[in-house]
């Protein structure tokens, strides 16, 4: 029944049907059914008609119909009926079906009126609201809690508001038995975790009597939900550590030793030791290595990836890093260079500019095995790229890439070669654990010895000449700054300066020959870009003005100030990333963030927690509250993120809970062979059908 295609639900039909899979994806009954409420009006509470006021929401009140009128001509023909309680006197307003509604209403009963007051003709009233007859179990037969659904203009236009969408759901849920519903969960789980089966969760979610019912139902299909998902991922990882064998790197050689004992410029953390040991660990065990790497800006993930690439290349295997950008890619193969020199280890850097010419000797330098570590962006995923015998590969800034492309660099070698994945963006710890949750994890927690917290402060755009003042009592002290803008065009829509306003600005505040600005933005050429970049790196400029492509990938130990222009525009992880470009130094570093006199709540509380923490792990659970899953670390690519009702920010208690079911499910019983887990085998195989399966890779 479930499965009928919605255009045969009474009222429906092929027209609302095509509406609502455009609009919704609802395609099915049960489609239909999964549409949950974002909301609830409490049908219990009353106000009197004094009480309503031009704001409310949707109100309810108690009174009789004092008389009616049909008024207007043709199209402006309307019904109004004056309704009164003991405190006044509202009209209710019908512009459709006011024959049927004047004859339906009686003077004298008592009524209940429910809907959301607004003004017309300049005075408070109801347009169409619902008006029911009080009778001996009206009030009684009412939900107590009224469901309130997303719709859209073009769904209005067919009358499926949200009321339309409600009573739609209601007619299904009439003719709903408990056979129809397929039980997803077993009898013992339900038990442990005291959760109501899923045909009552269905029906208390869209028609709660109570709140007790109403949080029962969220309980059942949230942990749902989230269960499923932990159990896909882990049953992945197990799966993937009994099947998919990886090379074995067996031994700590002659480049990790001499590099580690004659050649490291600084001391390594113990949080990097830490976590090269468990790389370490991964790699000798014969099974492919799968480990995210999370640590904040300036932590040291590229020195624990040079030291897996030199463990790789001691083994007898080639290693490569991907990164997202060209100055990135650039700055690591640079980086990869002055350190290794000493080692005589060359290090190819192959981009979209590399040459014809040098790029097909990387070629055939990588197959026949001479190229031990390759630096590149997307090019190094395209066919005509062959190694010799990849046995590492580093992903940067991971989220920047599709999962399509990560298969792609893992099918580069007919043996699958270990996976390290870096992001200098930190992960909430449940959307991590939804996310990644068949890798394993690891997390540099510390910074080198030395660095000195970066100081952020906050100025509105009045407070421009205290920022100037402070830039130039810091260009004195010999110092570089960063200053980056959100636009490069001006905007009709949006009030921002745009970077080459802000460029004249910063010109005529810092006139040559006394200063040297740079100025950096994605439509230069590489070269230009390279020029410039150059420029600062030497310190023939003291100020770099630029987009965000200085997000990552440009490391400037003098840099110690960065102003963040329009800072109202970015989110929290990105000024959080910005602000890691400065403090890579001795000296003291401030960031500057810039903005508008007039700020909305949520701007508010990101610039409030970008000046009191430099905590990347704090920083992004206030991101993942503001912003929600969906827009954090690409996540909408992944195909994970199938959540109609659980949310990662506020339910992460019942997250830890569902995970824990998962994992001691698969220790019991890995391949359902249990007669009780039948259950979950077949929902995981109804889940992955149609699906790409991207389950193989970091």
């Amino acid at each position: 029944m479930l499965d009928t295609p919605i255009e045969y639900l009474k009222g429906i039909g092929p027209q609302r049907a095509e509406v609502l899979k455009k609009e919704l994806n609802i395609f099915t009954y049960y489609d239909l059914l999964q549409h949950y409420p974002f909301r609830y009006v409490d049908r219990t509470k009353f106000i009197t008609i004094k009480e309503v006021v031009d704001d409310s929401q949707l109100v309810q009140i108690r009174g009789v119909v004092d008389r009616m009128e049909v008024v207007g001509l043709k199209q402006a023909k309307r019904l109004i009926v004056f309704f009164r309680d003991n405190t006044g006197l509202i009209e209710l307003v019908f512009f459709k079906g006011y024959n049927w509604m004047a004859q339906k209403l009686q003077v004298g009963p008592e009524y209940v009126v429910f809907g959301k007051p607004t003004f017309f003709k300049g005075k408070l009233s109801f347009a169409h609201p619902d008006i029911d007859l009080i009778n001996g179990n009206f009030l009684n037969q009412q939900s107590a809690f009224q469901a309130v659904y997303n719709s859209s203009e073009k769904l209005k236009i067919k009358g499926l508001d949200s009321e339309g969408i409600r009573k739609t759901i209601n007619s299904l849920l009439l003719n709903l038995k408990t056979e129809h519903i397929e039980e997803t969960l077993s009898n013992d789980l339900m038990t442990d975790f005291k959760l109501i089966d899923k045909f009552s969760a269905l029906k208390q979610i869209h028609v709660p009597t109570n709140l007790n019912e109403l949080t029962q139902a969220q309980k059942r299909l949230k942990f749902e939900e989230l269960f499923y998902i932990q159990l896909k991922l882990l049953k992945l990882n197990k799966v993937r550590s009994v099947t998919i064998k990886g090379f074995v790197f067996s031994k700590v050689g002659q480049l990790f030793n001499d590099f580690f004992n004659n050649y490291l410029p600084f001391n390594l953390t113990t949080a990097q030791k830490r976590v090269l040991k468990e790389i370490r660990l991964d790699v000798g065990s014969g099974k492919q290595m799968n480990r995210l790497v999370q640590g904040d800006v300036g932590s040291g993930k590229t020195m624990v990836a040079l030291m897996s690439m030199l463990l790789a290349i001691d083994n007898g295997f080639q290693a490569c890093l991907m990164a997202p950008t060209e100055i990135l890619a650039q700055q690591h193969a640079t980086t990869f260079k002055e350190l290794l020199m000493p080692l005589n280890l060359e290090v190819y850097a192959l981009t979209g500019s590399t040459k014809t010419k040098e790029r097909k000797l990387i070629h055939e330098k990588l197959i026949s095995g001479e190229i031990k570590i390759l630096i590149g962006t997307h090019a190094l995923i395209e066919d005509v790229v062959r190694f010799n015998n990849l046995g590492l590969v580093v992903i940067d800034e991971q989220h920047r890439f599709g999962v399509a492309q990560r298969a792609k660099l893992r099918s580069k070698n007919k043996f699958p070669p270990h996976m390290l994945i870096m992001t200098a963006t930190p992960i909430p710890r449940t959307l991590a654990m939804t996310l990644y949750g068949d890798l394993d994890t690891s997390i540099i927690d510390e910074l080198p010895p030395g660095r000195k917290p970066i100081r952020t402060l906050h100025f509105m755009e009045n407070h421009r000449l205290r920022v100037y003042g402070f830039m130039k009592e810091q260009i004195a002290l010999g110092r570089q700054i960063y200053v980056v803008y959100p636009l490069i065009k001006e905007s009709e829509k949006m009030d921002y300066q745009n970077l080459q306003q802000g460029f004249d600005n910063v010109l005529n505040e810092f006139p040559p020959p006394k200063y040297q600005i740079s100025i950096v933005h994605g439509k230069l050429t590489n070269e230009q870009k390279e020029v410039e970049m150059k420029r600062f790196v030497k310190g023939e400029t003291q100020i770099m003005v630029a987009t965000t492509v200085i997000e990552v990938g440009v490391n400037v130990p003098n840099a110690s100030v960065m102003v963040i222009e329009s800072a109202e525009r970015f989110g929290l992880s990105q000024l959080h990333q910005l602000r890691g470009r400065v403090g890579r130094g001795g000296d003291q570093s401030y960031c500057l963030l810039v903005t508008g006199y007039k700020i909305g709540a949520d701007s508010r509380l990101r610039m409030e927690t970008m000046v009191r923490s430099n905590d990347g792990f704090e920083i992004s659970e206030v991101d993942l509250k503001l912003r929600g899953p969906g827009d954090i670390e690409g996540t909408q690519q992944s195909g994970v993120m199938d959540l109609k009702l659980a949310n990662l920010a506020q339910d992460g208690q019942l997250l830890q809970l569902a995970r824990q079911a998962a994992q001691n499910i698969l220790d019991e019983d890995m391949n359902f062979d249990l007669q009780k887990n039948k259950v979950y085998e077949r929902q995981l195989v109804l889940k992955q059908m149609n699906r790409p399966n991207w389950s193989k890779i970091g």
